[in-house]
C-alpha cells in the first residue's frame, strides 16, 4: 500500500511496449463495484476470494506487466501459482507509505489510526513478499520513474 504498484507497472509496460494489468481493477470490474464497497458490504473473506480468482485469471491469461494487490501474497494458493514467475517487491517504509496514502480514504484496511495501521500491514505482509519476491526495489524517497528505471536494469540483467 503506497508502493507505488500500479504506477511503477504502467512505467514499466509502457517501457517495454506491452500491456499492464491490475487485479484490484479485476477485481472492481468483476464484481462492478470499488473494493471499498466489497469490503463494507461483503466482508474481507468475500474480497480475498475474488483478489485470489482475479489473480488466478490474470496469472493464466496475461502477458505483460501484473500488479497485484496488497493483500494478494497473503494467498497460499496465490503465493504456489507466483513460485517460478519473476516478481518484484516494491518495498516502502513507514514514512513514504503514510505520505502516500494519506488518510486513507477508500482504504477499508486503514480505518481508525492511518498510521499504526499501514505499520501493522507492513509488519505482518513484509516477509511474505521478501519469500515470494525473485526482486526487492525500495520505493522510499524515489520517483516512480527512478523506482522503474532500477526495476528495468534488474530484470534486463536477469533477462527477464
Amino acid at each position: 500500500m503506497g508502493a507505488g504498484k500500479t504506477t511503477v507497472a504502467g512505467l514499466l509496460a509502457q517501457r517495454w511496449g506491452v500491456a499492464v494489468r491490475d487485479t484490484d481493477h479485476d477485481v472492481e470490474a468483476s464484481a462492478g463495484r470499488e473494493i471499498s464497497e466489497i469490503f463494507v458490504d461483503d466482508g474481507e473473506a468475500a474480497f480475498r476470494e475474488l483478489e485470489r480468482k482475479a489473480v488466478a485469471t490474470a496469472l493464466a491469461e496475461h502477458d505483460g506487466v501484473l500488479a497485484l494487490g496488497g493483500g494478494a501474497v497473503l494467498d497460499p494458493a496465490t503465493r504456489e501459482q507466483l513460485a517460478g514467475q519473476t516478481v518484484v517487491f516494491l518495498r516502502v517504509g513507514l514514512s513514504d507509505a503514510v505520505k502516500r496514502v494519506g488518510l486513507g480514504v477508500g482504504r477499508p484496511l486503514l480505518l481508525g489510526n492511518v498510521r499504526a495501521r499501514i505499520k501493522a500491514l507492513l509488519d505482518e505482509r513484509t516477509p511474505v513478499y521478501e519469500a515470494v519476491a525473485t526482486h526487492t526495489v525500495t520505493t522510499d524517497a524515489r520517483s516512480p520513474e527512478e523506482v522503474a528505471d532500477e526495476v528495468v536494469a534488474l530484470l534486463e540483467g536477469a533477462g527477464r
